[in-house]
């Protein structure tokens, strides 16, 4: 699914036009981009927690030449499911 469609769908279950509901998805990714900057968790019980992971400084390999390359330290964002999003999707 993409965001088109993501969109579509969201403007069904709401019973409303596409326009708002893009509106509303677009807020719904600023807030939680905004949140995450800050360093926030984002838990949205029943689907998951999404955190920001320090990654640190360290030395990775090329692999179409086998050189050395220096990966800098940096923040990367994750999602760790909720037990019911598991369930449903067994």
């Amino acid at each position: 699914m993409n965001k088109a469609e993501l969109v579509a769908d969201v403007a069904e279950r709401m019973r409303d036009s596409k326009l708002k509901a893009e509106e509303a998805v677009n807020a719904v990714f600023e807030a939680m981009i905004a949140a995450l900057k800050r360093g926030e968790d984002i838990r949205l019980p029943a689907f998951g927690v999404f955190d920001v992971k320090e990654t640190a400084a360290r030395t990775a390999r090329n692999p179409q030449t086998g050189q050395e390359v220096a990966v800098a330290a940096g923040r990367k964002a994750r999602f760790k499911p909720g037990k019911a999003l598991k369930d449903a999707l067994n």
